[in-house]
């Protein structure tokens, strides 16, 4: 799966962790949409398959000093993997994004590497093996999940 290493630019004490490529829904935007979009502008991906929607999350958080509020919808993807290379960043996430990287599954669950979404490990195997929910599964985060992947830094 591909993550991209990120920090917060307005906060070294935050660290770095690696997240799933995403962003806003544009006004009229479908999430499969802007699935489709932000591959392309965060990984340079195109003709990726958008699956449906198999997680959604509330959460809240600050990033380069800015508050957040949102409603996230997060979508199974397939690609036939290779380079990525982001073709149109904000300024922001030009500041924060590193390095991409394919990673296994397994590997990432093992290496307990931070990421975002926060619980995304607990639900992985599931979706690698074909299972595939007929619902989104609702993977907010508990304060204590927030609290704890913020302790690591």
């Amino acid at each position: 799966m591909l993550l991209i290493q990120a920090k917060d630019p307005a906060s070294n004490a935050k660290g770095e962790w690696w997240e799933i490529p995403g962003g806003g829904i544009d006004p009229g935007e479908h999430t499969h949409q802007a699935a489709t979009r932000e591959l392309w502008e965060e990984a340079g991906i195109r003709g990726a398959r958008v699956g449906p929607v198999v997680w959604t999350q509330a959460v809240q958080f600050t990033f380069a000093g800015w508050r957040f509020d949102q409603d996230e919808y997060i979508h199974v993807a397939h690609s036939e993997g290779g380079e990525t290379a982001p073709a149109a960043l904000e300024h922001f996430e030009a500041l924060a994004f590193g390095e991409q990287r394919w990673w296994h599954v397994e590997d990432m669950i093992s290496d307990a590497i931070r990421t975002i979404p926060y619980r995304m490990a607990e639900f992985l195997l599931q979706l690698r093996d074909g299972a595939v929910p007929a619902e989104p599964i609702d993977i907010t985060p508990s304060d204590t999940h927030i609290a704890d992947w913020q302790s690591r830094s």
